[in-house]
């Protein structure tokens, strides 16, 4: 079942506006930082999505999803970023299994949802995307 926002108080609805807000800005800005070939600059990233996802763990505490009442807004929000997953471990030399447990189980909790895993990109074409980008130097 679906928790729609617009079912929360007003309260709980701007905080989730905020939170997909810094889901959009976060996750692609630490991302990119990732994949630079520029030492500073990666390092720069990495931290920067390290204390991301401890953000988003936080968020999610011991509840299956951030949604109050099952997958949501929040949910949404962040699940179509996992793909990219793939290309910042390699890139950047981390595992977020390992380091973000609670995230990585929330993720397969998502793809148990036949809509989710059918509507996600696939990691690989995106790593492959990223490789051939890299290859034209346009990263």
């Amino acid at each position: 079942m679906i928790n729609y926002v617009q079912h929360c108080d007003p309260y709980q609805r701007a905080q989730a506006r905020f939170l997909a807000d810094y889901i959009d800005k976060k996750v692609m800005e630490t991302g990119n930082l990732i994949w630079c070939e520029e030492r500073e600059e990666k390092e720069a990233g990495k931290k920067g999505f390290a204390e991301f996802m401890k953000q988003m763990e936080s968020e999610l505490g011991d509840k299956p999803f951030f949604g109050d009442n099952g997958f949501g807004f929040l949910d949404v929000a962040l699940i179509t970023y996992t793909p990219w997953f793939k290309t910042f471990e390699i890139c950047g030399d981390f595992s977020i299994q390992q380091d973000y447990p609670k995230l990585s189980s929330w993720v397969k909790r998502c793809l148990e949802i036949e809509s989710v895993s059918k509507s996600l990109a696939d990691p690989d074409n995106i790593y492959n995307f990223y490789l051939t980008i890299k290859k034209k130097r346009v990263i």
